[in-house]
């Protein structure tokens, strides 16, 4: 019965998925994750209808961009545990909160500005727009990594001033 329910799950998370991609016209960039494991980033854009109105539903989308230039998306492990993201809901038109499953407790607001979509977070305390995350870890023998810091990267919303913040467990 547990298989069955897997494989139900997983063909109705590659539908979803399919059907999600097939209204996407373009996308914008909003920022990415990279890691000293390897040159691969995990990407995050948002996903627009014609002209440059957001999907009604979960426009945010998180992908691998590998060392060699191709995408795959996240497997479920990395959706659900690490990348992926944990909630979305709408604030307005073309004005959107998520989550991450590694930040849950902190709102990414994605926001349109100038002709470019942009992620809004509080880095150091002060309004920003989120360019680069970067995750320092070590492999341990589990195979699971330790997650020795976090650095958040972006610039100030009302002066463009570049800001960092570290994040530790």
């Amino acid at each position: 019965m547990k298989v069955i329910c897997i494989v139900v799950v997983l063909i109705l998370a590659l539908v979803t998925g399919s059907a999600q991609s097939l209204s996407c016209i373009k996308t914008d960039h909003l920022f990415f994750i990279e890691r000293n494991k390897n040159k691969n980033l995990v990407q995050y854009d948002v996903c627009l209808k014609e002209g440059t109105e957001l999907i009604d539903q979960s426009p945010v989308k998180a992908y691998w961009v590998l060392e060699n230039g191709e995408t795959e998306t996240l497997n479920m492990l990395e959706n659900k545990l690490v990348y992926g993201i944990q909630s979305q809901r709408k604030l307005g038109t073309n004005r959107y909160a998520f989550n991450l499953t590694a930040l849950k407790t902190r709102d990414i607001i994605v926001e349109k500005v100038g002709d470019d979509y942009k992620a809004i977070f509080l880095i150091d305390g002060k309004e920003s727009y989120l360019e680069k995350v970067y995750v320092e870890s070590e492999e341990r023998w589990n195979g699971l990594p330790k997650v020795h810091y976090v650095d958040v990267f972006g610039s100030t919303v009302n002066t463009n001033t570049p800001v960092k913040e570290r994040l530790t467990q």
